[in-house]
């Protein structure tokens, strides 16, 4: 499976995302501020399963609809940070979308998220990466579940790393930095966060209009095959 997740800069690189899904045969899109008024319903051959809808810049996911049938969604709303109280940039900092094989029947799970901004303390983001992943366990238990996104986390990952192990997961970086904006603050912000899934790579994609630079990940379901979901 492949999975291309996308902050747009305010919708800034959206323009991009059809010629992205054609060049590497995206399975699932995953996308962070996305203008939710003006998304279409179908992405070169995918569908879309939701998108938030309580802030005009939020998140989408699209699935490619001859693969699988999107069976359930939720988002929620996370911890707030100063700046989402000040500012009101975004209330649905996560979007999960469990996903059907049409060929097997055996289920996953695939979010896109968006943590707090920088202006906020990397224990906030930990907060709400925790709050985020516990979600994604209601929305489908025990299934193979992927969450990437815009971590907004460039540096002490190691503290990060931890946390995500105590709750069973994995946490896995691009091979190179997703975030080119400001000299300072460059470095890995998007990434993904695992369970159930063998994660056989993660590429940083060419710089478009945004300050984020596209990820592709592939991945498979840990040992092959589940049982089939009832």
């Amino acid at each position: 499976m492949k999975v291309i997740s996308y902050n747009l800069r305010k919708h800034r690189a959206a323009g991009e995302l059809a010629a992205l899904v054609d060049a590497h045969a995206a399975d699932v899109l995953c996308l962070q501020e996305y203008d939710t008024r003006e998304i279409p319903a179908e992405i070169s051959g995918l569908r879309l399963a939701e998108a938030t809808q309580r802030n005009r810049l939020g998140l989408a996911v699209y699935y490619r609809e001859n693969t699988f049938r999107a069976v359930d969604v939720r988002s929620i709303s996370l911890k707030n940070s100063l700046h989402d109280y000040v500012l009101k940039p975004a209330e649905e900092r996560m979007l999960g979308v469990r996903l059907r094989d049409i060929d097997d029947g055996h289920e996953i799970i695939v979010a896109s998220f968006h943590a707090a901004p920088l202006t906020a303390l990397n224990s906030l983001r930990r907060h709400q990466i925790r709050a985020a992943l516990s979600e994604l366990q209601n929305l489908g238990p025990g299934l193979p579940t992927l969450m990437v996104g815009d971590y907004n986390y460039p540096v002490f990952k190691e503290n990060l790393g931890q946390a995500v192990r105590d709750q069973g997961y994995e946490l896995t970086l691009s091979d190179s930095r997703t975030y080119t904006r400001y000299r300072f603050f460059r470095g890995h912000y998007d990434f993904a966060t695992s369970i159930g899934f063998d994660i056989a790579h993660i590429r940083t994609l060419p710089q478009g209009l945004s300050d984020h630079l596209p990820i592709l990940i592939t991945a498979d379901v840990a040992g092959g095959r589940l049982a089939a979901t009832s």
